[in-house]
């Protein structure tokens, strides 16, 4: 793999990002004595910081290593909603297909961290699906920009923005396409993923679609193949945490990929950052089992930062070289 022209690729293309947009909170401090309210630390914040989460993290990935990025999705008409907006749109990234529901909070997720150990975290969101009109904006934008992409990915979080009739009609829209298309799923919408190019779960989510204990090597072995023969895609991808990632081809071949040895700071975020560098490598000519390894040593990067995090194109040539 000639990691430089990789990256060099990488800033030719052009990804469309279709998910749930969330605002991550970090608040930072110390922990000085319990609360004589409640058992319970109190945190003197020093720190807040926002950053975008879910889909907005899948963006700021791509951004980060060069490509251009195009994403639609869903916010509250909120304060909250206007800064993920305004953070998404001064990394870059062109913010035409966010659409506002006045009927739905912006999704933000708290974390209060201590040191290095998170003490609490707090969820503000709604579930329910989305709006059949806002439903119809995101599809009717969706199709007017298809044609100009090198590559889609889908992040469900499942907090509403995927349903089966957008999953549908992206999947029509790309019939005629041959880009790749791959989608970081949720549980709820697991097996409507048909024919896409890749899927990317984290082994507690493969197991939990396919109701059954991952917990061996034969336990994986048979998911991944139950995975990849049910949803007839070309590749799954499984993340394993520490025990690194296995890749499942639709000719039956299997490939274990070992973590790259990092200290581990935090998992946050870190499958977003494997389907951005996983896609953006297949865009740019790699094959499934390369595209897996990069994306493979940009997990490493992440997790070795604290919060929401992406990778740079030099930490991850850096990563790359500092293996052989």
């Amino acid at each position: 793999m000639n990691i430089e022209k990789v990256l060099k690729d990488f800033e030719t293309k052009k990804i469309l990002v279709i998910g749930d947009l969330i605002l991550d909170k970090f608040m930072r401090g110390r922990v000085s004595r319990i609360s004589p309210e409640a058992p319970v630390p109190i945190v003197d914040v020093t720190e807040e910081k926002y950053m975008p989460g879910g889909a907005g993290n899948v963006v700021n990935n791509l951004v980060s290593l060069g490509a251009r990025v195009s994403v639609t999705g869903v916010v509250g008409a909120d304060i909250f909603g206007e800064q993920i907006k305004g953070i998404l749109k001064s990394i870059g990234a062109d913010i035409s297909g966010i659409f506002s529901d006045e009927r739905r909070p912006t999704s933000l997720k708290t974390r209060i961290i201590a040191e290095h150990q998170q003490v609490v975290r707090a969820d503000l969101e709604s579930k329910k699906e989305i709006d059949a009109g806002i439903s119809s904006k995101i599809i009717k934008w969706a199709g007017g920009i298809i044609k100009e992409v090198d590559g889609i990915i889908i992040s469900d979080y499942g907090k509403g923005l995927i349903t089966t009739e957008l999953i549908s009609s992206i999947t029509k829209m790309i019939e005629a396409k041959r880009i790749p298309v791959v989608v970081d799923p949720q549980i709820g919408h697991f097996f409507e993923y048909k024919n896409v190019t890749s899927i990317t779960p984290n082994v507690k989510e493969a197991g939990a679609a396919l109701k059954t204990e991952i917990d061996d090597e034969a336990s994986l072995l048979e998911s991944g193949r139950k995975l990849i023969g049910e949803l007839n895609c070309d590749s799954v991808l499984i993340t394993r945490g520490e025990h690194g990632m296995t890749l499942f081809l639709k000719d039956g071949t299997v490939r274990h990929i070992e973590a790259v040895a990092r200290e581990v700071y935090d998992v946050t975020g870190a499958g977003d950052t494997v389907a951005s560098v996983f896609t953006l490598a297949l865009t740019s000519g790699l094959g499934f089992y390369d595209s897996a390894v990069l994306s493979n040593h940009a997990a490493a990067v992440v997790v070795s930062k604290l919060g929401t995090a992406s990778v740079t194109a030099d930490e991850l040539k850096k990563s790359v070289g500092g293996s052989k």
